[in-house]
């Protein structure tokens, strides 16, 4: 399908083979790995400790997207997806524990190995490991699969894949690994790679595929039946290889996953209130509050169950493409903040009873503090105290308004920013030096009637500065077209953050982003003090280092006035069928991947 890329690779680190090997017989395999220290759970655990082993197994859960989609694959740029499948309908060589910072233990592979430094990794897959088709995982398939995913696959397997020096296998079931550069995390990031199929694949073009390919894989459910743009069925393989692997038990206990596809959330709403589907994560506490009360709650067909978690808040709100002339200079982008009257719109939206997301890593231990950097924080950002923007060592905090509509304070100073930055209000317009007026456009995906409303409020605010932005609302498909080629000026933006943040924060936010489609930066930043703070948090000596690291770089983020945040979500709100139960234990990462519908059961009462 495409040319070998190992036999290139493997050619000039012969040394680096040898010396890696002399360190093999110093190695032991381990049933799991951390990211620092060793595992909390011993090589002998039954369950992971948010799961129910003795959980029955049936029923179904249906829940609901708005949107659409026009593929089945995951991994490739190409096309809309739904985005359970990357996660319900594959296996990686690990499988995280939620209940750690960032632990995995085994799945496919049954045990892992690595160098002193972590230079190299190897996996030996466990015996009896098989497709939903019942042909066996094979070593060959899982170098199939990184090569595929590493070279024409999605942009976020790209990375990682360009750190490998060599991969071979060193026996019947084992796969090693060799790096080309000091990285203590790509051990484990090796480990969570998807695995596919390679027979399936063969003389068919992966990187275009949709809706004609249903996957083959080793995961417990397989895809049954779907209809392009409505909805997909997942049904629990009765055949699957895994039951009795201590890190599946107690989960894959629904017979069916189902995701029905709606145009907007108030259809959607509807359609859960008329039992259609039968679980809903709520994001909006007022309408939790005031329109959850139909007869099916009532009568206790319905609960309303509230998921606390620890996990960063990430970053949801509006972001500004620097690669647009109209946000290149921060202080409009600082205007923007200012404008943005969040405690009117909150008031307005939830009741104010949302708070504000206050910066990517707030909500957590590893988001910046109140005032000036200290401590081993300053020391990581005075090299770069040139390029920072303000607050970014002194102390920032995002505008906050007086709560009325007017918002006259941040409007002025919203003004005076603008006018730093060369503009000026001419005739009632904001105008630049050439005359032209000042206006952007705001992209959204059809469905979404909360962010269109936000923004409307919004639009309402800068038409007090003589600026009136253009809003497109398009459908899915052609939504996900324009954001991964960075075709907006301003669109709705979400990026969850975990306890564990490493390498995938260089597709957020790393410099190679503003030009190579399909990553996460969306706003266009190219920061040599963010790509310093990734670095240091990727080889962080200790725990403390890496705490410090990342409050470095979630201060770069924040000062750097990228995105107006909105309002965070430090629990989550899900309504469902009283059938459908999940274990008191919650992990530290609370309603996240992996918890819903992996460890909920269904039980009659």
């Amino acid at each position: 399908m495409r040319p070998d890329f190992f036999l290139s690779r493997r050619i000039g680190i012969a040394a680096l083979a040898l010396a890696c090997a002399a360190q093999a017989a110093t190695a032991e395999p381990q049933h799991g790995i951390a990211m620092y220290g060793d595992p909390e759970l011993p090589p002998d655990f039954v369950s992971l400790p948010y799961a129910n082993p003795d959980a029955p197994k049936g029923g179904r859960i249906v829940t609901g997207e708005v949107g659409s989609f026009d593929s089945l694959n995951p991994h490739i740029s190409k096309g809309s997806t739904p985005w359970q499948l990357r996660f319900l309908a594959y296996e990686s060589l690990m499988g995280r524990n939620w209940d750690e910072p960032f632990t995995l233990y085994g799945l496919l592979a049954e045990s892992i190995e690595v160098g002193e430094n972590r230079e190299w990794v190897e996996f030996v897959l466990r015996e009896g490991a098989k497709f939903s088709d019942g042909t066996p995982l094979t070593v060959e398939d899982v170098m199939w699969s990184y090569e595929t995913l590493g070279t024409i696959g999605h942009p976020r397997y790209h990375g990682a894949w360009n750190k490998i020096a060599s991969m071979e296998q060193t026996g019947p079931r084992s796969i090693r690994f060799t790096f080309n550069e000091q990285d203590p995390e790509m051990a484990l990031l090796i480990g969570m790679r998807p695995i596919l199929k390679k027979a399936q694949w063969e003389g068919k073009d992966f990187d275009a595929s949709g809706i004609d390919e249903v996957p083959i894989t080793t995961a417990p459910y397989v895809i049954d039946d779907f209809e392009a743009g409505r909805f997909v069925s997942l049904k629990r393989d009765p055949d699957y290889w895994g039951a009795d692997v201590n890190f599946m038990r107690g989960q894959a206990n629904l017979d069916e996953i189902r995701m029905e596809f709606y145009g907007d959330g108030t259809a959607m709403f509807e359609a859960f209130k008329a039992g259609v589907l039968n679980s809903s994560r709520e994001f909006n506490v007022e309408k939790w509050d005031t329109q959850y009360d139909f007869p099916a709650i009532d009568n206790g067909d319905v609960i309303k169950s509230v998921i606390p978690h620890e996990r960063p808040s990430g970053i949801t709100g509006f972001v500004m493409n620097t690669r647009r002339d109209a946000f290149k200079d921060w202080r409009v982008r600082d205007a923007m903040l200012h404008a943005f009257n969040f405690e009117f719109i909150n008031e307005t939206m939830t009741g104010s009873k949302q708070p504000r997301i206050t910066s990517y890593f707030s909500n957590s231990v590893l988001g910046m503090q109140d005032g000036p950097a200290e401590g081993r924080v300053r020391e990581l950002l005075e090299p770069f105290a040139d390029e920072l923007l303000p607050g970014a060592l002194d102390g920032y905090a995002l505008p906050v308004s007086d709560g009325t509509e007017r918002n006259r304070g941040n409007i002025r100073t919203a003004i005076t920013l603008m006018e730093e930055a060369g503009y000026t209000i001419t005739d009632g317009q904001m105008v630049g030096p050439d005359g032209a007026p000042f206006t952007f456009e705001v992209v959204l995906s059809q469905g979404s009637a909360e962010n269109e409303a936000i923004i409307d409020l919004f639009i309402q605010s800068l038409e007090r500065m003589g600026i009136t932005p253009t809003v497109t609302t398009i459908d899915s498909a052609q939504y996900n077209e324009r954001v991964n080629t960075y075709d907006f000026d301003m669109t709705y933006y979400r990026r969850g953050l975990s306890l564990s943040p490493g390498n995938e924060q260089k597709l957020y936010w790393g410099c190679d982003g503003v030009e190579a489609e399909g990553t996460r930066n969306y706003m266009g930043m190219c920061s040599p003090a963010a790509e310093a703070m990734i670095d240091a948090i990727l080889n962080s000596p200790s725990r403390d280092d890496f705490i410090a690291s990342t409050r470095a770089l979630d201060r770069i983020l924040t000062t750097g006035r990228y995105v107006i945040p909105i309002y965070q979500w430090n629990i989550s709100r899900i309504a469902h069928a009283k059938e459908l139960k999940y274990p008191e234990n919650l992990p530290i990462y609370g309603d996240w991947i992996g918890w819903q519908p992996d460890v909920w059961w269904w039980e009659e009462e």
